[in-house]
């Protein structure tokens, strides 16, 4: 009991840290691996161990996948492979349903993308769109966030469902399949919110947030703070001059559909494909073709397919070299993964302490199952504010305890993946650098932002825990 007393006071003084004090995860979350050590009795060498032996091995599985992940992010962003796939979608879907075609096109981009970075790119086109349409910016910025937002929390490679799932030693494949599954309904929840607050006179040109107030709330993992701030305070779109005087790429010609398309989907095919050989029916067969998918279709070897894939995007008009791009996605993707080996040092220090063991005795008889995911997760979430914190620090939580609940099982630590995920959506509010990306770019005032995107983070919240329970029913 006082170990568990004392997990539940340091997770506190971590979401007051990160919020009130502004202190690093990176940080906090290795402090209080050193003090659940302590309190659980563990020796100082045994904690120095445990801590860099976890914080190694979780590396180890995803550092690399998480930094393929970034690069090809940075590539659609820069060459404008992004707005090329929104154009696809209204193209393909039509003018008539913006709406939808908005919801897909964030669904689709975020799954390389940052939510933030994802929203910023495509904003210029929601105005465009609003502006032809008369539909309510409003609408369209709230059905573009929900499409954003289902895919980061959802479906690997974005970094946050990605350490979840080697916290939880879950199947990759698996985690995509029904994250895509439980995606799709979650962002349609968010479209359909947002036309419906839409036509509740919810204005769409009211006054922005604040540049300076918006600027102090970007602490979310998802964009880099510095380049948020810059575009918020110059309210740069695509298509304006760079600060060498280089135009940006949506000046250059676009790259094609399929170019833009590929370094996406190719990855979670083949990742897919490998999780369906694996079955025990073996149903690739088990000869050389399925020895190569098997290769092909390991996560680092399909991502960095991805990520040469993505080298085409580049326009040859520009001084920009393919260095700098994938610097630029590496310098994104560090901050991800010193804070994911963190969360994978308190985790392996809560596994030594026995406390997984405590907590699975304690509430068992309670059978909340898949619930403690989502309710521990959207705790940390509507605390703190960034999701992706959320779900390492709760993956990290529950990784010991998934026996107790009966969520061992391959099927069961892929739902306990995106239960997490559910959680960690609920609610963006405030304290989220997100909730200010889609105020300032959707042109709200904050009572208008909390109506509109914080009450549709709720629903989509339950409506993917609703989802996930009803598959929990019938999958485990």
């Amino acid at each position: 009991m006082v170990i568990l007393i004392a997990l539940v006071v340091v997770v506190i003084l971590m979401v007051v840290a990160a919020s009130k004090f502004n202190v690093h995860p990176f940080l906090s979350l290795l402090l209080a691996g050193i003090v659940m050590g302590f309190v659980g009795g563990l020796g100082k060498t045994e904690i120095i161990t445990t801590l860099t032996d976890g914080f190694g091995k979780t590396l180890g599985s995803i550092g690399i996948i998480i930094a393929f992940g970034t690069i090809i992010g940075a590539y659609l962003e820069k060459s404008g492979g992004a707005m090329t796939l929104a154009n696809w979608v209204i193209k393909v879907i039509g003018a008539k349903r913006s709406v939808l075609a908005m919801n897909l096109t964030g669904f689709i981009v975020c799954i390389p993308v940052y939510c933030d970075s994802g929203f910023i790119i495509l904003s210029s086109l929601n105005k465009a769109i609003s502006k032809k349409s008369k539909i309510p910016l409003v609408t369209l910025g709230v059905a573009l966030a929900a499409g954003l937002f289902a895919t980061h929390v959802f479906v690997p490679p974005t970094p946050g469902p990605l350490a979840a799932t080697a916290a939880l030693d879950a199947d990759l494949g698996l985690v995509i399949l029904l994250g895509i599954l439980v995606a799709i309904p979650v962002a349609l929840v968010g479209k359909f919110w947002g036309e419906y607050i839409g036509r509740r006179s919810v204005t769409s040109s009211t006054q922005a947030v604040n540049n300076e107030d918006a600027n102090t709330q970007f602490e979310d993992l998802g964009t880099n703070p510095e380049n948020a701030k810059n575009d918020l305070s110059e309210k740069s779109e695509i298509g304006e001059t760079s600060e060498t005087g280089e135009p940006q790429a949506s000046r250059l010609t676009l790259p094609g559909a399929r170019m833009s398309f590929a370094p996406i989907v190719v990855p979670i095919i083949l990742i897919a494909l490998k999780s369906i050989g694996s079955y025990p029916t073996h149903p690739l067969g088990v000869g050389t073709v399925a020895s190569f998918i098997d290769f092909i279709g390991n996560p680092v070897v399909a991502l960095f397919i991805g990520v040469a894939l993505a080298f085409p995007l580049k326009p040859k008009g520009i001084k920009d070299t393919h260095s700098s791009w994938v610097g630029a996605g590496l310098q994104q993707a560090g901050v991800i993964i010193l804070i994911t080996g963190a969360g994978g040092a308190f985790g392996a220090i809560l596994r030594a302490t026995g406390i997984g063991d405590f907590i699975g005795s304690s509430f068992a008889d309670l059978d909340l199952g898949l619930l403690l995911p989502f309710i521990i997760a959207a705790i940390l979430k509507t605390a703190q504010g960034s999701s992706t914190v959320a779900i390492i620090t709760t993956a990290a939580i529950i990784a010991p305890i998934l026996e107790s609940f009966g969520l061992d099982s391959s099927m069961g630590r892929a739902l306990a993946v995106l239960a997490i995920g559910a959680g960690s959506m609920t609610v963006s509010h405030i304290n989220d650098s997100y909730f200010w990306v889609v105020a300032q770019f959707t042109e709200m005032d904050t009572p208008t932002a909390l109506k509109s995107q914080t009450v549709s983070t709720l629903i989509q919240g339950l409506a993917g825990i609703a989802i996930i329970m009803v598959l929990g029913w019938v999958l485990v």
